[in-house]
């Protein structure tokens, strides 16, 4: 399922070291940051949802995976930072502003953010997927949706909480990166609306439940096992899952929801079989 990676982290790491003009601190800190070694969910359901509606990856798809990428990255170099969550440990390395500095960590994910952009309007071949492309990373990242997410989560912190307000967290914060890369690469395969909006529920399905396993792991896990700082979500008083319902509704909330998922992609008949394992094996995860 995974075999993909190593592309993946290469063309990352291609992109950046290639690129003209920019300052070697900062590319030393942009290389230092995408080379972790990391998950590429959303940047293997780009390329997975892609090759289920058109047979195969294109090169398209492959720029979109990056730019997906990046984003995410960018995400996780703010969100370790002092005024936002303040961790010291990132995907089993020090986080960007331990390893440099916290004007650097900031520039660097600046840096990544207007990257993905700048790539997809520079290396997708039709100006029509492109645009499409850079709306639905700019709607799932911004105002409405990830940054949304964001600052609710910051709001909800040392509060009782509800069902609505988390789940509007989780949604935004989370699931709609997970929908985006979904519907990403069903744009890249040139997919019809059924299939755009079957990928699109499968997206949102699976990044909610990803975002609850996430809390789970956060008080069940060992920071060895994360590559992060287990036990932080209860530490500063987070709005989760577990915190609200328990472990046992939690991971009951989870399964319902990766048989969501997998019931989404019934347009798609056999082919599918691997978004499929995956929304499974999102239940199973330890890191």
């Amino acid at each position: 399922m995974h075999n993909r990676i190593p592309a993946i982290n290469d063309l990352l790491e291609r992109l950046i070291a290639e690129r003209p003009g920019i300052p070697d601190d900062l590319r030393r800190a942009l290389l230092y940051t995408v080379s972790a070694p990391g998950k590429r969910i959303r940047s293997l359901l780009v390329l997975w949802c892609c090759e289920l509606v058109s047979g195969r990856e294109n090169p398209n798809a492959s720029v979109a995976a990056a730019a997906i990428e990046m984003v995410h990255t960018y995400s996780l170099v703010h969100d370790d930072l002092p005024a936002m969550d303040d961790d010291d440990l990132r995907r089993g390395r020090p986080t960007c502003h331990k390893a440099f500095d916290e004007a650097t960590a900031i520039l660097t994910g600046d840096a990544l953010l207007t990257l993905a952009f700048e790539l997809l309007s520079e290396r997708i071949d039709d100006a029509g997927i492109a645009v499409a492309l850079v709306r639905e990373l700019a709607q799932a990242a911004g105002a409405t949706g990830m940054i949304a997410g964001q600052i609710a989560d910051l709001k909800a912190e040392n509060t009782a909480g509800t069902i609505e307000s988390l789940e509007f967290i989780h949604i935004h914060k989370t699931a709609k990166m997970f929908r985006c890369a979904a519907v990403m690469g069903g744009l890249c395969g040139r997919a019809n609306r059924e299939h755009l909006d079957a990928l699109a529920r499968y997206g949102l399905k699976i990044g909610l439940g990803f975002q609850i396993a996430d809390d789970i792991l956060d008080v069940s896990a060992s920071s060895e096992q994360l590559g992060k700082t287990a036990g932080k979500d209860l530490k500063a008083a987070k709005c989760t899952y577990p915190a609200l319902l328990g472990i046992d509704r939690s991971k009951a909330m989870e399964r319902q929801l990766a048989e969501e998922a997998v019931a989404a992609l019934e347009p798609f008949g056999q082919g599918a079989d691997v978004l499929r394992q995956l929304a499974v094996a999102l239940l199973h995860r330890n890191k």
